[in-house]
């Protein structure tokens, strides 16, 4: 093995809770670990990254990483710590989320490495002809209700009742780790602090039904400074697929981190070295107001999530909104950048035609209704607080057709904070 995963996932604060036992089977052979995700969408979020990372680092110490897709106990849902039952998902959805999902996965883990390649599979596919009856008969008898009853995923929901779907959803996750402990000799399951109930009873049942040993390891569930939750902002989710979560917005998370959550999620979410992380911390100890740390951390996502083109559109789409930046740079961002950047703001149509001969700004803007009057926006050009594509403009400014940028819209600026978009039209 490359380097001791136990003692790399420690100093990264990404260890909850283990098994005896675990690190020596780490580090005396190569291992099979898995993690599980439930396809309840089309694109994994921000959430499912801590144990994507845990497979990360575990197929960078030498060890394989399985990533198993829940296409059969996505259809049932994990009870785990939730206030309610899941939206039941259909075949055609699952499959679905699957594809998506799958391609996701690539950009984090190598899965053409001939000694410790990663995989992906689907319980689906050891799941959808196994009989009821055969399966009660066969798994079921080894574990007793009395056990699954002391899980703390199940006695939280007790008081608000949860069904007999639900209640069964931790056999069928120890039934895959048995399947995969048979299969590919998989030994350990990672996952977070709320997966260790599902967890341990497939270690039981590898104990009860193979005479096994198995492994279980967590990282710590995710939390914010302010104690909100980690991963969602006012719009919801923050997403892997760029068309629910721009490039733009997804650095923007990261960059707004506070200095204390900055502190872990460059450790979580970032392969940095220890060393590096430490002169990143101290460089930005000596300026804050540079946000030397968070600039880090949105970088190395973003980066590794996107692309390095969409970080450096982000910068500069960050620079554009933020009073700086020219009209070169704004030219060089695409339609959805745009849009991303600017949500909100007050946009008009203009047809392509008006501006061929070059068209009066303020004729323009008052007959859009982007001032009130043309007097106001007289008043606003005299005292040189007029911009458009971030270039000062005077009294006598005529739009025309060169104006237009590449995304198709003209960009009007009133003083630091007020942006009009002018989207132009055939």
């Amino acid at each position: 093995m490359d380097k001791n995963l136990v003692q790399e996932l420690k100093w990264r604060g990404m260890i909850h809770d283990m098994m005896p036992g675990t690190e020596e089977q780490l580090t005396k052979e190569v291992t099979t670990a898995y993690v599980g995700i439930d396809p309840t969408a089309d694109s994994l979020h921000i959430g499912h990254l801590v144990s994507i990372m845990l497979l990360k680092h575990l197929q960078t110490a030498g060890h394989k990483p399985l990533a198993v897709v829940g296409g059969a106990t996505g259809m049932i849902g994990d009870p785990s710590f939730k206030a309610q039952e899941r939206k039941l998902l259909t075949s055609d959805e699952i499959n679905h989320n699957v594809a998506c999902i799958r391609k996701q996965l690539e950009k984090f883990l190598d899965f053409d490495n001939p000694v410790n390649g990663a995989e992906i599979l689907n319980n689906y596919d050891w799941m959808k002809d196994y009989l009821f009856l055969d399966f009660i008969r066969d798994v079921g008898k080894h574990i007793t209700v009395n056990y699954m009853m002391t899980k703390d995923s199940v006695k939280k929901r007790m008081e608000t009742g949860i069904s007999f779907t639900e209640f069964s959803y931790q056999l069928l996750q120890g039934y895959d780790f048995l399947t995969l402990y048979r299969t590919k000799g998989c030994k350990l399951q990672m996952g977070g602090s709320d997966q260790w109930g599902n967890i341990t009873t497939g270690t039981e049942l590898i104990r009860r039904m193979e005479g096994g040993e198995a492994f279980a390891l967590t990282c710590p569930l995710i939390t914010k400074a302010d104690g909100t939750k980690f991963g969602k902002t006012e719009g919801g989710n923050v997403w892997l697929d760029p068309a629910k979560t721009s490039p733009y917005k997804f650095y923007q998370f990261w960059l707004n981190c506070s200095d204390v959550d900055t502190a872990k999620y460059i450790r979580i979410f970032t392969m940095l070295s220890e060393e590096e992380i430490a002169e990143l911390e101290r460089q930005h100890a000596e300026a804050p107001e540079r946000r030397i740390l968070q600039r880090a951390l949105a970088k190395d996502i973003t980066c590794r999530v996107h692309s390095e083109k969409d970080y450096e559109m982000a910068v500069a789409a960050s620079e554009l909104l933020f009073g700086k930046g020219t009209t070169e740079q704004l030219n060089a961002l695409d339609r959805d950048t745009i849009l991303s950047v600017f949500e909100g703001v007050p946009q008009f149509t203009v047809q392509r035609s008006q501006l061929a001969e070059g068209a009066s700004l303020i004729d323009l803007a008052a007959e859009v209704g982007m001032f009130a009057s043309k007097g106001e926006i007289r008043r606003e050009l005299k005292q040189n607080s007029i911009s458009v594509n971030k270039a000062k403009v005077g009294e006598d400014c005529r739009l025309s057709t060169s104006d237009v940028l590449t995304c198709g819209s003209i960009l009007v600026q009133k003083g630091k904070k007020n942006y009009f978009l002018l989207n132009v039209v055939d």
